[in-house]
């Protein structure tokens, strides 16, 4: 197809597009219009109010029991359960199940099986037994392992989770019964996330209860971890996506000049939501609250045509699973309404990129009804309570002192790359920010100072002599910290939109384990030091607000100051993602994960060894992808203007004139040669990556080497787009992929 083609292609998408409207949901769909949310939350969703009304009381308390413990489930449990699920889905419509897992790809698979089965008599019945829902057998041949197996061991499990719901898909003449599953090897190893993020969960829960044991909370049973996942995504009409290679193979431009109006005019973010995404946004709640999905809040963000939903909070692994299936129902729902929902971290270049802030904390079940419940990053009304909130922040800000080199590799891959370190995203380098009062507090502590707080009427006195007041919610928040307490919480700002929370989670709980562990043997020795035990924890507070003075920091995350502030106190900064990763396999990291049982050897290895090969997979299709751009779209459209040209200038030739289209013929002639110079000098560096053996040679290659040249590539493409005219151009443009609605 010539470039001229392309170009008509492309005005035909924006009359297409300013002739749609909004997309109605289903008549099916409208019966739940007139109900309150309350009335149809978690229609889909076998949760334990439903169980508890199928099963028998002994049947169901075992089960809790089961859940609790975390012991295998009995054979004659999982048999009940297996029936009392099959008898829920048949009802509704259901004819399959299957195990939905999250191997190492960072999104979810599934194999389907029909409930199926003849009885002795050859009749056909449906049946789903206990064994069936506790385990399933998936080619594991084809997911990624990083070295663990090799391709012709094809044997792998999933094996049911039952802490969290299993849930009804719907699609297109079908609905399917999805049973949530960790996903084993057949020799045991974990080759998904979801089940190093339970073993980072129960690490948690084990340290932080023998530390609050030590405090004196002796009914505490367990400490959940608790997550909340804002997650920001970008839409663009399907027309324009399908006339974009770059965005189809790479979710990402690889080519495109800003327009004279991006962000600056402030204008988007909160502001009115256009009635056709309005009308997606309200599907995709609608879909997700029959999920049992806590979806609470839906706006604009900062970038034209990026917006973002966030639910209310819930334990971590129920949360991971809530958004794989968010950004699942994301895509689904956005091509319904002539969509294409964008999760890459950075689709458009020097806008805003897009993260799932992750909001942290850890709450408390204990038989102590004045305990069960509470969250330990909030501050309390009474001195223990208070002691124990600044005893756990201190934990937290050990763990990542400690570990920002672990933290930053949870979060890297080539496209949060791109996002790091602009345009509201944190930059690269882990830090923590805690708010003028609350590091005034710490530095008190350090300082053995106590001073009154001007802001008496939002401060909490701790009630001990001698020590600070706490400040609750009391701060500003700074958008350039990857990590920031936000009152009763940390935000986890730096994952990235597109990736599974479950990794930077497990890495970050690993941590704080391994810090309350280290606090509790520490508090150990002080008490058997001092009188009483408030004493020794002054005194241990003392010390962590001195050890973790490196990791807190209140100014701009993006000052080339505080770059070398950051150099000074010794803090990594990893800013692509081959150096990054390289911390995975550090010594202390490589302890912490193995005595937290988060990851055997093997286990941690292949984690690197799937990360590495991951990126030089998705940089070498972003090159190649670009290449095939240049080749057969940008190239094509320039050598036809110029070509157009030529006519012109020589008709002026022969009537004397001086033809100012010569300038131009001469500027786009210097821009092609220019162009086809850097896509050769790219595809010479491409064939020199292939001829590296070592993969993390290839991955340091790529990210220095390639994506510079890259870079310049895209230079070349953006200046002839400027300069040939809109009706020749091949590609959407940003103007109409950011505007056009």
């Amino acid at each position: 197809m010539s470039s001229i083609h392309l170009a008509t292609s492309r005005q035909q998408a924006v009359q297409e597009i300013n002739a749609r409207i909004p997309v109605k949901m289903k008549s099916d769909q409208e019966g739940y219009s007139t109900l309150k949310i309350s009335d149809f939350f978690g229609v889909h969703t076998l949760d334990m109010p439903k169980l508890k009304a199928k099963l028998s009381k002994d049947i169901y308390q075992r089960l809790i029991a089961s859940n609790e413990s975390g012991k295998k489930l009995e054979l004659e449990v999982a048999n009940a359960v297996a029936t009392a699920a099959k008898e829920w889905a048949i009802e509704k419509g259901v004819t399959h199940f299957c195990h939905w897992f999250q191997p190492m790809t960072g999104s979810t698979a599934e194999k389907h099986d029909a409930f199926l089965s003849f009885d002795d008599k050859g009749r056909p019945v449906e049946k789903l037994t206990g064994a069936q829902l506790i385990q399933s057998e998936p080619d594991a041949s084809s997911f990624p392992s990083g070295g663990m197996r090799t391709t012709f061991e094809a044997r792998g499990y999933t094996a049911w989770d039952p802490t969290s719901p299993i849930f009804i898909m719907e699609s297109t003449n079908t609905k399917t019964l999805c049973i949530p599953s960790a996903f084993i090897s057949y020799h045991g190893d974990a080759l998904d996330e979801k089940t190093v993020l339970m073993r980072s969960n129960e690490a948690l829960s084990s340290e932080a209860c023998e530390l609050l044991k030590l405090l004196g909370d002796q009914d505490v049973k367990r400490i959940q971890v608790s997550l909340g996942t804002e997650q920001e995504y970008f839409l663009i009409d399907r027309a324009f996506y399908s006339l974009r290679p770059d965005l189809v193979m790479c979710g990402r431009t690889l080519t495109g000049t800003q327009p004279p109006r991006g962000q600056q005019m402030e204008d988007h973010y909160f502001g009115t939501i256009s009635s056709r995404v309005l009308a997606f946004m309200g599907e995709v709640e609608f879909e997700l609250y029959k999920l049992g999905v806590p979806v609470k809040t839906r706006h604009n963000e900062v970038a034209p045509h990026q917006f973002e939903t966030a639910p209310i909070f819930e334990e971590a692994n129920r949360a991971i699973d809530h958004n794989q299936l968010t950004m699942e129902l994301l895509r689904k729902v956005a091509r319904k309404h002539h969509f294409e929902c964008l999760l890459h971290e950075k689709p458009f270049a020097l806008l805003n990129g897009s993260g799932k802030h992750c909001n942290w904390s850890m709450q408390v079940n204990s038989k102590n009804p004045e305990l069960d419940g509470s969250n330990l990053l909030d501050p309390g009304q009474t001195p223990q309570q208070n002691l124990r909130f600044l005893l756990f922040l201190g934990s937290v800000l050990k763990a990542v002192q400690k570990h920002s080199g672990l933290l930053r590799a949870g979060i890297a891959s080539c496209a949060n790359d791109h996002r790091l370190g602009g345009n509201e995203a944190p930059p690269a380098i882990i830090s923590v920010f805690l708010g003028e009062l609350l590091s005034g507090i710490l530095d008190r502590l350090e300082s053995g100072v106590s001073t009154q707080d001007r802001h008496e009427n939002v401060m909490i006195e701790l009630g001990v002599s001698n020590l600070p007041r706490v400040a609750k919610d009391n701060t500003d928040r700074n958008r350039t910290s990857p990590f920031a307490f936000t009152g009763n919480k940390f935000e986890f700002r730096a994952v990235g939109s597109s990736a599974s929370p479950a990794i930077p989670i497990a890495f970050l709980n690993a941590a704080v384990a391994e810090a309350l562990q280290e606090v509790r043997i520490s508090l150990s020795e002080k008490m058997k030091q001092h009188k009483t035990r408030d004493g020794a924890i002054l005194e241990l507070l003392k010390e962590l607000a001195r050890d973790t003075r490196g990791i807190r920091f209140e100014g701009n995350g993006y000052s080339e100051e505080w770059k070398k502030e950051a150099a000074h106190r010794g803090l990594p900064a990893l800013a692509k993602t081959p150096e990054a990763l390289a911390q995975l396999l550090a010594p202390h990291s490589r302890k912490l994960l193995l005595d937290m049982k988060v990851f055997s050897e093997a286990e941690l290895q292949s984690r690197f060894n799937v990360r590495i090969e991951r990126y030089i997979k998705q940089v070498m299709i972003e090159a190649e992808s670009l290449i095939e751009i240049v080749s057969t779209s940008i190239l094509p459209s320039a050598y036809e203007f110029r070509a157009g040209l030529v006519g012109t200038i020589e008709s002026a030739k022969k009537m004397s004139y001086l033809a100012p289209e010569e300038k131009v013929f001469k500027e786009v002639g210097d821009l092609i040669e220019a162009l086809l110079s850097r896509k050769e000098q790219l595809q010479t560096l491409l064939g020199r990556a292939h001829s590296i053996k070592s993969e993390p040679e290839v991955a340091h290659f790529l990210s220095r080497d390639v994506f510079s040249q890259m870079e310049t590539v895209r230079e070349q493409c953006d200046q002839l787009e400027r300069l040939l005219p809109d009706a020749v151009w091949p590609l959407p443009k940003y103007r109409e992929m950011l505007f056009l609605s």
